[in-house]
């Protein structure tokens, strides 16, 4: 597979989690493992461009595709992703445990909706359990990032 565009290649165990080969196997560990259950979003990645729970996938089923992690969606130069400087501007974290989950899901969110009502964000973003935000400021977030990505 592909991470983060850079080709990586392991032998797994057939029950190896791609949560878990991402943050033991490749050491990146902005993915986190919240619930694994799929239920919470804090491991939240993109398989071929699309916000997969990766705590719910085998690292087997990504052999051969694009996985973008958080670590891979700031430019090359450290520049942050628009999603993030949103997140930073409008204060769309606290403790920061599920925000790599909820950019990752967001960034999907606004490719697929470029302009998003609240309703369309809080829905969209339903998978995603945040435990001390309320949510007010990661749906500003959103909204901000969709001016910052026009067309998404």
């Amino acid at each position: 597979m592909t991470v983060n565009g850079k080709a990586v290649s392991h032998d797994v165990e057939e029950r190896t989690l791609l949560v878990q080969f991402i943050r033991e196997t490749l050491k990146l560990t902005g993915t986190h493992v919240g619930c694994d259950t799929a239920q919470c979003g804090a491991c939240t990645v993109h398989v071929n461009g699309r916000a997969v729970k990766s705590c719910n996938m085998l690292a087997m089923q990504a052999e051969g595709a694009q996985v973008t992690t958080i670590e891979g969606i700031a430019a090359a130069d450290g520049t942050l992703h628009p999603m993030q400087q949103a997140f930073h501007l409008e204060h769309g974290l606290q403790c920061g445990y599920c925000t790599p989950g909820m950019v990752m899901s967001a960034i999907d969110l606004l490719r697929r909706i470029p302009d998003p009502t609240e309703d369309q964000i809080r829905e969209q973003l339903d998978g995603n359990l945040c435990r001390c935000t309320g949510y007010h400021n990661i749906v500003r977030a959103v909204k901000k990032a969709a001016t910052l990505m026009p067309g998404a």
